[in-house]
């Protein structure tokens, strides 16, 4: 039997049941969530984050949730770093800790490290997004892809961002910043890791998807941006450029009714549950679990798994 510290992880895309599984599985190992979640790390951005209410935790400890002010920017290599640390005190209080969510670079930054590259060059960045302007984003994709293919495949053409910092990573290195990555080294190399991949058929996951729509604009989702607006936070922070906050905060713009901008929100999560979906796949050493039925029939399964991994 492995002396190592453990860590559980339960991944894939939305509306998998991912938070519902992990909560029975902390129950039954004794367990505490680590949310793997790069918007759920906003305070007062809830309801279009699913974070699970306090009431629906069971008393079960959520952890990296609500830790950065909506102002901030936070990077993966900062979450890898915080939840490495929040895992090792966990496993201090003989506590197992069981990662949850969905964000796969989140996830890969934890489980098997991140470049975390060399310090923003801002006369650079600033340079690139004038190309991206003047000749089109498709002009740093291309170019990207003539010095780094493998980082061109995974980043979209529309995701600006991305594309400009790999472009400066190589341009201020000399390497493509998948060079780089393969250096890199897990935070956590004295971990046993067990990950659990969640897949659902797709014709469930628009279903679900849908249903969570609906819940969110019911529990009060036009609500919540409007008391953080109040705030004074502005709509440039980051957790409003993201999905289901950014087509919502263009319905309050009037730029679409409600009902329209419901259906944009369920086809936009349902093309990211196939983004997701592509991630983990070529992510290594997952067990893949379909979960498309009952929650206790899931759970029993993974709880199979993992005491047959905790007894090697």
């Amino acid at each position: 039997m492995s002396a190592r510290p453990r860590l559980v992880a339960i991944v894939g895309p939305t509306a998998t049941g991912k938070s519902a599984l992990g909560i029975a599985l902390a129950e039954r190992f004794a367990g505490e969530i680590v949310s793997c979640d790069s918007t759920a790390v906003y305070r007062g951005f809830d309801i279009g984050t699913d974070k699970v209410p306090p009431p629906e935790q069971r008393g079960i400890p959520h952890h990296m949730i609500d830790v950065v002010d909506p102002t901030e920017e936070y990077s993966a290599a900062r979450y890898a770093r915080e939840a490495s640390m929040v895992i090792r005190e966990i496993t201090r209080r003989a506590r197992l800790p069981i990662l949850v969510g969905g964000t796969g670079f989140y996830y890969r930054a934890l489980t098997r490290g991140l470049f975390d590259g060399p310090g923003r060059d801002e006369a650079l960045r600033r340079r690139l997004e004038q190309v991206a302007q003047k000749r089109g984003q498709e002009c740093l994709h291309r170019w990207l892809a003539a010095v780094d293919p493998a980082s061109a495949a995974r980043i979209q053409v529309r995701d600006v961002k991305r594309l400009v910092r790999a472009l400066e990573v190589w341009l201020v290195t000399g390497r493509p910043l998948t060079d780089h990555f393969a250096e890199t080294a897990s935070p956590l190399p004295e971990y046993d890791v067990v990950s659990i991949a969640l897949r659902i058929p797709r014709e469930e996951t628009a279903e679900r998807v849908a249903r969570r729509v609906d819940a969110q604009f019911d529990q009060g989702l036009l609500d919540e941006m409007r008391a953080i607006l109040a705030r004074g936070v502005p709509e440039t922070a980051l957790p409003f450029t993201g999905l289901v906050y950014k087509q919502a905060l263009e319905h309050l713009h009037g730029i679409r009714g409600e009902r329209e901008t419901r259906e944009l929100i369920v086809r936009e999560n349902r093309r990211y549950a196939r983004r997701q979906l592509i991630w983990f796949r070529k992510e290594p050493n997952l067990r893949w679990i379909h979960a498309a039925g009952e929650l206790t029939d899931t759970q029993s399964e993974v709880a199979r798994l993992l005491v047959t991994a905790f007894q090697r």
